[in-house]
């Protein structure tokens, strides 16, 4: 699980982005100024750092700069249209910026993306006796492929990274939809559940990963 670092001084925003980010399989840390930031990045070394740049102690500036030394990337959250401090952050080395008020998703497809340009991002993930590799696309079983389609690869992921939570049928719809080019229905869905299932499960009828909870939705269990 990445580890990441939120340097933010408004308490609101750490707790919805905080839950919000470990809703996504994200362990996250947090600081309110500079120091503390300073001192947990010696300390704990995280994956990633989200910082921004008007802190009421010190500035994210500062805080970037020490990152940075410590090898470790750093994404901006910036005032919408501040420009000046965009380009200064860039200069100073920051991986990225999003700026403020932004999407959840948007900021957790950002992160993603910086891990994967920095090599943070740990790139297999195992399930029972399976290892789905994110950098072939591809799902094995002893050394074995077993040949999802994309379809089916997107649903995986998204119950890997949401390993434990119940996901509603209008969750998996929202974030599948497009993924093969064609609409996507309720009763699309079934079938994909069940195409996976019969590919990953020991026995697709007993499934030990992907449980459906009745009236809510799916969750997925090792």
């Amino acid at each position: 699980m990445d580890q990441l670092l939120l340097v933010e001084d408004d308490p609101a925003i750490i707790r919805t982005l905080s839950s919000f980010l470990a809703s996504e399989n994200f362990h996250v840390l947090s600081a309110t100024g500079q120091s503390d930031a300073i001192s947990m990045l010696e300390a704990q070394r995280p994956d990633l750092t989200l910082v921004d740049i008007s802190l009421s102690e010190g500035n994210g500036f500062a805080v970037c700069t020490h990152a940075k030394r410590l090898g470790i990337p750093v994404i901006f959250l910036t005032a919408s249209g501040d420009e000046y401090s965009v380009v200064t952050g860039l200069d100073m080395g920051a991986d990225d910026y999003i700026a403020k008020p932004f999407r959840p998703r948007e900021l957790v497809s950002r992160i993603r993306s910086v891990l994967r340009r920095t090599g943070k991002r740990q790139r297999t993930v195992s399930l029972g006796d399976m290892v789905v590799d994110m950098d072939k696309g591809s799902v094995t079983r002893n050394g074995q492929d077993l040949y999802l389609s994309a379809l089916e690869y997107k649903l995986l992921l998204l119950f890997l990274n949401r390993r434990g939570q119940i996901l509603t049928r209008d969750i998996l719809l929202e974030e599948i939809w497009d993924c093969a080019g064609d609409f996507v229905g309720d009763n699309t869905l079934t079938v994909y559940i069940k195409r996976l299932r019969e590919k990953i499960e020991p026995d697709p009828k007993n499934p030990r990963y992907i449980h459906t909870v009745r009236g809510m939705g799916y969750k997925l269990e090792d």
